[in-house]
């Protein structure tokens, strides 16, 4: 019994060092998507980064309390790890379904916040958004080009960031000619990038999940060792 306990502690030290290390990585991760959200910024609000990034904070702290309880034997620090990590389960299991909902829904929400968008081109700091879009996705105009009839008089111009090669000028008049300019809107290239993402996302999330109730599973199994006085060094 004490050899088979041994090996539950060191089993649920190595989980935490794992679960320690994707915390670190949901951080950077976070950081790195701070700094990498003009793309999706008219669907995805600024706050997403954070989350991810108190995510993996969070997910770092309840590591340590797991590492520290299994390595010390401490009942009080293993019980907490047990109802922090079994708090972040539901809350995968939440973000797994919410990930499912999402891609059901995601074409009229990414369709009605670039329509929104769009309108407000003029703005410096929007129209830098938008032309990095639409060089990045390879897409002009919402559901495609002719969404920039009125971007300018003659009613057959686009952005410079329509265009395949970008040049000074190189929208103008190309409205429908397919070898100049990219035809297809940014809401279905939009949408088929944050589909396949948020898939990712929501298969993460109950991977993760499954993988912590196994955390769960050694934690209680060492708290009943610890609560019933076995020596498991």
């Amino acid at each position: 019994m004490e050899g088979g306990m041994k090996c539950v502690k060191f089993l649920l030290f190595f989980f935490n060092f794992i679960f320690w290390l994707c915390g670190l990585a949901l951080i950077i991760v976070g950081i790195l998507a701070q700094n990498n959200i003009s793309m999706v910024k008219q669907v995805a609000s600024n706050t997403t980064p954070i989350v991810i990034i108190v995510l993996g904070a969070v997910i770092f702290f309840i590591a340590f309390f797991g590492c520290c309880g299994a390595w010390k034997e401490n009942y009080c620090m293993v019980t907490t790890f047990v109802v922090l990590l079994s708090l972040i389960i539901i809350i995968e299991i939440g973000i797994a379904i919410a990930a499912y909902v999402l891609r059901t829904k995601l074409t009229d929400v990414v369709e009605d916040s670039l329509k929104e968008t769009f309108k407000n081109y003029t703005n410096p700091e929007i129209r830098k958004e938008v032309d990095n879009m639409q060089t990045e996705l390879k897409c002009c105009g919402v559901v495609n080009s002719s969404d920039w009839v009125n971007f300018k008089a003659d009613k057959n111009s686009v952005p410079d960031s329509c265009c395949k090669n970008v040049t000074t000028n190189c929208g103008n008049g190309a409205m429908k000619n397919s070898s100049i300019i990219y035809i297809e809107g940014c809401g279905p290239a939009l949408e088929k990038f944050l589909k396949q993402n948020i898939l990712w996302i929501g298969v993460a999330a109950l991977v993760i999940a499954f993988i912590e109730i196994l955390g769960v599973v050694f934690a209680c199994t060492l708290m009943s060792g610890i609560r019933k006085g076995y020596e498991v060094m």
